[in-house]
């Protein structure tokens, strides 16, 4: 017989929807759709679209975009070089946090370094600072966390170095959060090797060492986050392929197979991708929003997938489980591989 289990709605607070201004890519439709069929009822887009998201007047148009378009609950981080300060106070309530990237990736929006502190003395307290910090940035932001402690969550973990930086920081009572991706618990510099261009992407994979710890402190990290950064095909292959991969379909069934394995409790799943996210962003969740689950062995494929780019660096791998259906505040929205929702009717958070 076959088993199934419910969950609450996920919450992924780390996306990339390109939409505004990359659309080719994917769009806040297809982005929600895949969203909804990975078990994500909530997700945080981030910042560095072809025009970054760092005035009111662009903000305002990408939530108008998202209005039009989305299946899912959304909500949007703001972005900075250090030189919007002025936009602060306009943008605080209709954003989810500001991200800062200190290390090269999509977009090449980087800040100069020395800037970090005057950031955070500007950013108003209450929702978090999120940093793309690499580990050759971790003096950097220990110095600026002890004279500004503002509430930071540390992007996409992908190293033992990165995570003992994380611990550290906990252990000294810093406010810091941190959150793992997938493709840093299940992928490894030689499966990137053999992956190629669809295997490329900042931070970069590691070694199997670097898994093992990670996996071996779970307990120190706060969030699993997609870093869902889809790539068309065309792209990948070309002569500069660009960073990133897509995540939100896969994110549950690959933590549900850890699951199965012993990696991790089910409550420890549950604060991973529901609990903790809803804590640090503060998320209002809504018990009438909830996944069913099928856990049963499947085998996760490029066809079918709802995100425009079509491929994910997964396909092939056996899984324990997949999303039968989603249920947002009351309303049965996806089921057996449909997304019976209607563009617009998702809630901007």
């Amino acid at each position: 017989m076959t088993k199934t289990i419910t969950l609450p709605g996920l919450i992924d607070p780390h996306v990339h929807l390109r939409d505004p201004g990359q659309t080719h890519k994917e769009d806040f439709f297809t982005g929600t759709s895949a969203a909804l069929a990975g078990g994500y009822t909530t997700v945080l887009d981030m910042p560095n679209n072809a025009e970054p998201i760092t005035t009111l007047e662009r903000l305002e148009a990408k939530i108008a975009s998202a209005r039009a378009q989305v299946v899912s609950d959304i909500g949007f981080n703001f972005g900075t070089l250090g030189d919007n300060f002025d936009e602060f106070a306009k943008v605080i309530d209709k954003v989810s946090g500001l991200k800062i990237y200190l290390n090269v990736t999509t977009g090449n929006f980087i800040i100069d370094k020395d800037k970090l502190a005057t950031i955070y003395e500007a950013w108003p307290g209450g929702k978090p600072i999120l940093l793309h910090a690499e580990d050759d940035v971790s003096d950097l932001v220990f110095a600026t966390l002890r004279k500004v402690p503002k509430a930071t969550h540390i992007c996409h973990v992908s190293s033992r170095a990165e995570l003992e930086f994380v611990l550290r920081a906990k252990d000294e009572g810093l406010p810091i959060t941190c959150g793992i991706t997938p493709h840093h618990l299940f992928l490894t510099a030689e499966d990137g090797e053999k992956l190629g261009p669809y295997g490329r992407m900042k931070p970069t994979l590691k070694s199997q060492k670097d898994i093992d710890f990670i996996w071996q402190h779970l307990d120190g990290v706060d969030i699993i986050e997609s870093d869902h950064a889809p790539h068309t095909r065309e792209e990948k292959d070309s002569d500069t392929p660009p960073f990133g991969v897509p995540g939100l379909e896969t994110t549950l069934p690959l933590m549900l197979t850890a699951q199965q394995e012993g990696k991790l409790s089910h409550d420890k799943l549950v604060s991973l991708l529901h609990g903790r996210p809803a804590e640090i962003f503060g998320i209002k969740t809504d018990e009438t929003t909830k996944v069913e689950v099928v856990l049963e062995d499947s085998e996760i494929t490029n066809e079918g997938l709802k995100t425009k780019c079509g491929w994910t660096p997964f396909a092939g791998r056996r899984v324990a489980g997949y999303v039968q259906s989603v249920t947002l505040h009351g309303k049965l929205v996806y089921e057996n591989g449909k997304v019976l929702a209607v563009p617009g009717s998702g809630t901007i958070i």
